[in-house]
């Protein structure tokens, strides 16, 4: 769990960092459909879950960028080396939530085994936390809403300061035709990230769901 520190003085967006977290506290929330086709043919293919597939294939993208990395360590900004999905996991009988987190690995293999051991080791713990320990200080938000098709959906944090990773949350499936959309939703704080930074995430992303029988070889 590497972090590095950030001299705001040589930053390219060190004067926007400064103004949209000081001067103008500013963040912002859009909601685009991926197209899912392909991904979710290939993980019925080899019997896999969507969920963890989703939640590794969303941090791997968001770690390729240190705008979405970013945070504060006793009162110094700078970014970890890596995101730690923190998620929610849902108490069928009680219609309830927790929150769980998985320690991310760019093997995805080794990440799913640890999502599936998780699952089974904490799954039915109750309370905000479904683990016993607090989330690592490199955690952040991605979920799901698996009920509902939205076209927009916006996570708003009022109280906590110096939080900038983003939050990302998955929709109900879409079908139209023989192509399957989800959407999906990210709310970010305008000091670490721009809509160019979304931008490349988003492309990637979605060339990673076309592909991902390259990550299963």
């Amino acid at each position: 769990m590497k972090f590095e520190p950030i001299d705001l003085q040589t930053l390219p967006r060190g004067e926007m960092f400064y103004y949209f977290s000081k001067m103008a506290p500013t963040g912002y929330s859009l909601t685009v459909s991926m197209d899912v086709t392909k991904l979710r043919q290939t993980l019925k293919e080899t019997g896999l879950k969507f969920f963890p597939a989703y939640l590794w294939l969303v941090t791997k993208n968001l770690n390729q960028q240190m705008e979405f990395k970013m945070a504060v360590q006793e009162e110094t900004l700078g970014y970890f080396h890596s995101l730690t999905p923190l998620y929610a996991t849902f108490h069928r009988e009680e219609h309830t939530f927790s929150m769980i987190w998985t320690e991310f690995s760019d093997d995805f293999h080794i990440f799913y085994q640890n999502y599936l051991e998780n699952q089974e080791k904490y799954g039915n713990g109750k309370g905000v936390l479904s683990r016993p320990e607090l989330p690592p200080p490199n955690a952040y938000t991605v979920s799901c809403v698996p009920w509902i098709s939205f076209e927009h959906f916006a996570v708003h944090n009022y109280e906590k300061k110096d939080y900038f990773f983003p939050s990302v949350e998955a929709g109900a499936f879409r079908e139209e035709g023989e192509k399957v959309w989800m959407p999906l939703s990210l709310t970010c704080h305008h000091a670490a990230t721009d809509g160019y930074h979304v931008h490349l995430f988003l492309q990637d992303l979605q060339k990673d769901m076309d592909t991902f029988e390259q990550y299963l070889l």
